[in-house]
């Protein structure tokens, strides 16, 4: 995806006044993703262990 199809995309996020709802949607994603990591981290770790 382009830069400009990204903030295409955005702009009915983040028509607020500052960040506010995209930076939020922003933060969450980061958090899921990390909880996935840490998942599948444990998750490969718990399998080797056998």
């Amino acid at each position: 995806m382009s830069p400009e199809t990204l903030m295409m995309l955005a702009r009915p996020i983040s028509e607020e006044g500052g960040p506010g709802i995209f930076l939020r949607v922003v933060v969450i994603a980061a958090v899921v993703g990390v909880l996935l990591l840490v998942w599948a981290i444990a998750r490969a770790g718990r399998d080797n262990s056998r």
